[in-house]
């Protein structure tokens, strides 16, 4: 079985999806990252992950791109690289320095964790209107499904999305 990674690559500013990545059920989200990355020819502000992504090759991967890595550590994690040694600082101990700091709620409002939420939706928006599973056998034909669902919900996306505001109660 196959389907789309929990990591959804959405440009905030539209809501359209930007890379996708179709994968058996052996490989895990956090593998895939660099490979969806790679997808995306421009600057990159952000990426923000769940907890499946709290690995070294994600934040590098990130890093590389000269991107923020907003992923939370886990709860009992412990520094990588502690700060006396000469490189610069790994942004995993810097976001655990940070959290130790000011706590995990300030830190996720501080970097703007919620922004997470904008894939998410996208993805629900996407599972909802498809059904989140895939008819076809092999792979090859999974992925050419998947493909084609995500162009068409961009496509969707393209004609209009509902303007969201805050009502006093």
């Amino acid at each position: 079985m196959s389907g789309l990674s929990n990591c959804h690559p959405i440009d905030e500013q539209t809501g359209e999806i930007l890379a996708v990545v179709v994968t058996s059920n052996a490989i895990s989200d956090g593998e895939i990252l660099p490979d969806l990355l790679d997808q995306i020819p421009d600057e990159i502000d952000q990426v923000s992950a769940d907890g499946a992504y709290d690995r070294t090759y994600c934040y590098d991967a990130i890093d590389e791109r000269n991107a923020t890595a907003a992923i939370p550590p886990r709860k009992d994690a412990k520094i990588w690289f502690h700060g006396n040694r000469k490189q610069v600082p790994h942004p995993w101990d810097e976001n655990l320095r940070a959290i130790r700091k000011q706590g995990r709620s300030a830190w996720k409002e501080e970097i703007n964790y919620h922004r997470r939420s904008l894939s998410e939706t996208m993805m629900y928006r996407l599972k909802t209107m498809f059904t989140g599973e895939v008819s076809a056998r092999c792979i090859k034909n999974q992925t050419t499904e998947l493909l084609l669902e995500c162009s068409i919900i961009n496509q969707f996306t393209h004609l209009g999305m509902p303007d969201s505001y805050s009502v006093e109660a």
